[in-house]
């Protein structure tokens, strides 16, 4: 992990100035911990691009751990990327009563979304995008919104059982056993 001297000093970050170096953004700590990755699912499940930028962003918004937000975007990689958006479009096109059979896939962009020179690549993505419509918005709005509550829940179970299940084994090892206070 870089250290705080080092974010200081890298032109990229230094236009966030002290939002960025407040401690509760790098610390280990129940709720920073499960908002970050919390954040990092939200966002790697919502938008195909950008997502780093955004989960970061959104924890330090919000002083979430950057380190946990960052690298729970990493929910959807190459291998999941297309299982996670073929779900999501079947669970929209489901919400909004559009039949799909068993085994039917996206519609393809026509091939008259191509790029042309003319035409950036923001333009194209959202032409793209567009083509397969609102059933896979809808649908990677729900997931991402459902997985990203449901990781902070889980995390926040996790932490709570450790700490009580760490509670336990340090009182058993002192000897007060755990009947006694």
């Amino acid at each position: 992990m870089p250290t705080p001297e080092a974010l200081r000093r890298n032109r990229w970050l230094r236009w966030l100035g002290p939002a960025l170096h407040h401690p509760r953004l790098w610390h280990m700590s129940r709720r920073g911990i499960a908002m970050g990755m919390a954040l990092g699912v939200f966002f790697g499940l919502l938008i195909p691009i950008a997502q780093i930028p955004f989960a970061a962003g959104a924890a330090v918004v919000l002083r979430a751990n950057v380190p946990a937000a960052v690298a729970s975007t990493l929910v959807t990689n190459p291998v999941t990327f297309g299982p996670v958006y073929y779900a999501a479009w079947r669970l929209g096109s489901a919400i909004l009563g559009e039949p799909v059979r068993p085994g039917e896939e996206p519609p393809l962009p026509d091939a008259e979304l191509e790029a042309s020179p003319e035409q950036g690549w923001w333009e194209t993505l959202v032409q793209r995008l567009r083509s397969v419509g609102k059933p896979l918005m809808l649908g990677l709005a729900l997931v991402a919104t459902g997985v990203g509550l449901l990781t902070y829940l889980l995390v926040t179970w996790i932490w709570f059982v450790k700490v009580k299940w760490s509670r336990r084994k340090r009182r058993t090892r002192i000897g007060l056993g755990a009947d006694n206070p």
